[in-house]
């Protein structure tokens, strides 16, 4: 993977009933969305439960993902909290041939943009083979990023901060760099995203609707009539109802039981709200089209 463009999916994580990752259906789902269109995946972002899972579960993923044919269309994300523990996942991601980074600020406790630069200041120093994408995600980290912090990243790490994703999207269409890739974060900016100039979406949709995704980016760049993004955006609306995480593991667990499993304290649906999430979907002349991990 060189320049990051296209659509990316955050994937989900799988979990076998005691509740530890199925590395194997993990991966095997991430593949089946890149079959699906995708052009990347990013492992162990904030749809993956990535904070929820320990170390030693991400270390033996990676290993076994640094066999997948798709092996060079991964970005991991860190989704820990100690620099010293994030440090260290990326160095042994790094040994893997796993160079491409989503890097969110830690969660819990208040920080200012001088912490901020320094944090990303000791990963790089650390390791400085990295390629990162500043995570921008209000919600779960509480550090909002702003245009003026991420162009002075960028200045002093040209070759090592490459881009953000724009969850918050305080940014949208407000910052615009040379040789940085700005990710949106929901598929209802998408188009207008492409039209600015912007590299695509990282996007936990992309779970079941990536070839929709992939259909909208493909038809701008050809320059064709758009005929799915109305539909795209109505899905996208209708996860947004909802936990996103639990959504989603609620809709894909019609193919595989295995997804019903999510870790605490987060649950899945209510089963009234799963059969109208179900319902409206099919209402949209949906369905899903992904190759079970059964």
């Amino acid at each position: 993977m060189t320049e990051l463009r296209g659509i990316f999916a955050a994937t989900i994580s799988v979990f076998n009933d005691d509740l530890s990752l199925n590395i194997e259906k993990t991966i095997e789902h991430s593949e089946n969305i890149i079959n699906e269109g995708c052009h990347g995946v990013v492992m162990f972002g904030s749809t993956g439960q990535a904070q929820y899972i320990s170390v030693s579960e991400k270390i033996s993923l990676i290993n076994q993902l640094s066999k997948s044919k798709y092996s060079d269309q991964f970005i991991i994300g860190t989704g820990l909290n100690s620099l010293i523990e994030i440090i260290n996942f990326m160095k042994t991601s790094c040994s893997l041939n796993f160079n491409n980074f989503l890097v969110m600020p830690p969660a819990f406790y208040s920080y200012d943009e001088l912490g901020v630069k320094k944090f990303y200041e000791k990963i790089i120093e650390s390791v400085p083979t990295s390629k990162i994408i500043l995570y921008n995600f209000e919600a779960l980290c509480g550090f909002k990023f702003n245009e003026n912090l991420v162009r002075d990243l960028k200045k002093q790490f040209p070759d090592q901060i490459v881009g953000i994703k724009d969850t918050t999207g305080n940014l949208f269409k407000k910052i615009k760099i040379d040789n940085f890739s700005y990710f949106l974060g929901t598929e209802l900016n998408l188009l207008e995203g492409l039209k600015f100039g912007y590299a695509g979406i990282i996007t936990a949709n992309a779970n079941v609707s990536a070839s929709l995704s992939r259909k909208v980016y493909d038809d701008f760049l050809s320059k064709k009539e758009q005929t799915v993004n109305e539909k795209l955006h109505n899905i996208r609306k209708l996860f947004d109802k909802y936990n996103t995480i639990t959504g989603l593991h609620a809709y894909l667990s019609q193919s595989d039981k295995l997804l019903e499993n999510i870790l605490p304290p987060l649950s899945l649906l209510k089963e009234g709200d799963k059969k109208d999430l179900i319902q409206n979907l099919k209402k949209l002349d949906f369905q899903l089209t992904l190759k079970s991990v059964a």
